[in-house]
């Protein structure tokens, strides 16, 4: 038995050397100071606030869409960037100008809807008209040919409230296609319930989409609070019509700007980890937290991170635009850097709200196990668990680099048990961002950085792996 002990201990010595090879002690202490620090700053949330208040909503191709551009390009000049710079970036561009809408029958009542982006108008009076309620898209896919004539296709899906957002996709299916598959069935405009999980009175927009061939129809979400009215009524049997008005325009190729600061590696610095977030928004709130939260703590994490030392290889934040319609800046920037997408040593974005970072996850080679396995170790006492599977996925923005090429993707996972109550609605507000929270996830992105640039490992992606 005192064999086995003793072979166990030694066992696990030699792993947790292992580990510590990557990194010298100083270099932990420099870890261990960038960390401290962060936790330690009001710097994220200061830009942040800076976002929200002096910029605010920042739809694709508005002027405050510019006026980010040109708040981004300043703040990473004022934080001492080495480089500073803008790519451009297409995209199709759309305005939301009025919206309203209202229960008719059986009783006159105020409904709260809004547009989902991408969505043509209703004439200047509205549609009104009977609706059909589905609760998914795969009874609305089912329904019998020209069964919606002169209707209005509504689904009731109800998504669920989870620490990962997991209900989050097959509610986004209904949103992204369902007013393709209400006009193939006859109906003059597609209404569905917000993919939220929050109570109050405000509609969720979001992304939507129409198909060449197929009668374009208005596309709009109603509050949860008001799709549960209309449920009810028709459980009742009551016959419910709706009146839904909305004004929007679709204007064509706009231009946008990723905007991109970096701090120069001193040994290695065409190699870099990328971080970052999208710095567009919906219109209806302010983006605090989607994307405002991502913007602000990655640049704080880089900055705290130079503050203390420069690593072996680069940190470069980027500030994707257009997300919201398309992934067109993540889209643009991957096409861009497509020749080079191997000097990416490690990427992440930050992309879902601002309530702490609580799990760690990789999808890099098994050789680059070792580096991941020091990270987690020193996030740890930020109370965020290694999860250990290596599958992370990432966030959105970086699905085109996955498209392109195997790359070593990490995930800072986030509390999204509440992040959907308020994502895209006129409810994404600064108050909803809690300092000591930001703080937290600043510091983890700032351990995660500086230990992925300066690990004496190249970390590299899992199709490497030989």
């Amino acid at each position: 038995m005192k064999k086995l002990i003793t072979a166990l201990l030694l066992t696990s010595s030699m792993a947790a050397n292992a580990n510590n090879a990557e990194f010298t002690q100083k270099q932990l202490q420099q870890v261990n100071e960038v960390r401290t620090s962060a936790l330690n700053s009001d710097l994220s949330y200061k830009l942040l606030e800076s976002l929200t208040t002096e910029v605010g909503p920042r739809l694709p191709g508005t002027e405050n869409d510019k006026k980010a551009v040109a708040w981004a390009k300043a703040k990473f000049n004022e934080l001492g960037f080495d480089k500073v710079w803008l790519e451009e970036a297409t995209f199709p561009e759309w305005r939301r100008y009025s919206e309203s809408g209202k229960i008719l029958t059986p009783s006159e009542q105020p409904l709260h809807l809004t547009a989902l982006g991408n969505s043509i108008s209703t004439p200047k009076d509205g549609i009104t008209a009977p609706v059909v309620l589905f609760e998914t898209l795969d009874e609305l896919i089912a329904a019998p040919a020209n069964s919606l004539k002169g209707k209005i296709a509504y689904i009731n899906y109800r998504m669920n409230r989870d620490i990962d957002g997991n209900g989050y996709g097959p509610a986004v299916k209904a949103r992204g296609t369902g007013a393709i598959e209400a006009s193939k069935k006859g109906a003059v405009a597609y209404m569905m319930r917000s993919v939220s999980t929050g109570h109050h009175r405000f509609a969720h927009t979001g992304g939507s989409y129409y198909k060449e061939g197929v009668t374009k129809i208005p596309n709009v979400t109603i509050a949860n609070p008001d799709a549960d009215q209309i449920a009810r009524l028709i459980a009742l049997d009551k016959d419910v019509s709706v009146n839904i008005n909305v004004q929007t325009e679709s204007l064509g190729e706009g231009t946008g700007y990723n905007v991109i600061g970096q701090f120069n590696g001193t040994e290695n610095p065409e190699q870099y980890v990328l971080i970052g977030g999208h710095l567009d928004s919906w219109d209806l709130g302010t983006g605090a937290l989607d994307d405002g939260a991502g913007v602000a703590l990655t640049m704080a994490a880089a900055k705290h991170i130079s503050d203390v030392k420069r690593p072996k290889r680069s940190i470069r934040v980027v500030l994707f635009a257009a997300e919201e319609l398309g992934l067109w800046g993540a889209k643009a920037y991957f096409a861009e850097h497509k020749n080079e997408l191997s000097n990416i040593v490690a990427a992440a974005e930050s992309d879902f709200g601002a309530d702490v970072v609580y799990a760690f996850e990789s999808n890099v080679s098994a050789e680059s196990l070792p580096v991941v396995r020091a990270i987690a170790k020193e996030l740890s006492p930020l109370n965020i668990e290694h999860i250990g599977k290596n599958q992370a996925n990432g966030g959105p923005d970086l699905i085109p680099l996955k498209a392109a090429t195997s790359a070593p993707i990490f995930e800072l996972a986030q509390d999204g048990t509440d992040y959907f109550d308020y994502h895209h609605t006129a409810d994404d507000t600064l108050d909803k961002v809690t300092p000591a929270k930001l703080r937290q996830n600043t510091a983890a992105y700032a351990v995660f950085a500086l230990m992925a640039a300066d690990a004496k490992t190249t970390i590299k992606p899992k199709a490497q792996n030989k």
